[in-house]
C-alpha cells in the first residue's frame, strides 16, 4: 500500500473539494459561487481533451509522482 498520492489522485481530490466547497458556499453565501463550480468543471473537461492541467503541472514541478489513478489495488 502506497501512502503518498499520485498527481492524478490529488487533482481529483482538489477538484472534488473545490466543487463541494463552491456548492456549499452557493447555498450559504451567494449563488455566484456556482461560477467557480462551472470553472472547475470546464477545466476538467478541457484537460480530458488536451492533457493540460495547471494543477498537474504545478504538482509535477513540486516533485509529486504520476501514477495510475484507476488501477486496482490488491
Amino acid at each position: 500500500m502506497t501512502t503518498s498520492a499520485s498527481i492524478e489522485q490529488l487533482v481529483f481530490r482538489f477538484a472534488g473539494v473545490f466543487v463541494l466547497l463552491s456548492l456549499a458556499l452557493s447555498q450559504i453565501h451567494s449563488i455566484h459561487w456556482l461560477w467557480f463550480t462551472a470553472f472547475v468543471g470546464l477545466n476538467l473537461l478541457q484537460a480530458s481533451f488536451t492533457g493540460l492541467c495547471p494543477l498537474a503541472t504545478i504538482l509535477g514541478r513540486l516533485g509529486v509522482k504520476s501514477g495510475g489513478a484507476f488501477c486496482s489495488r490488491t
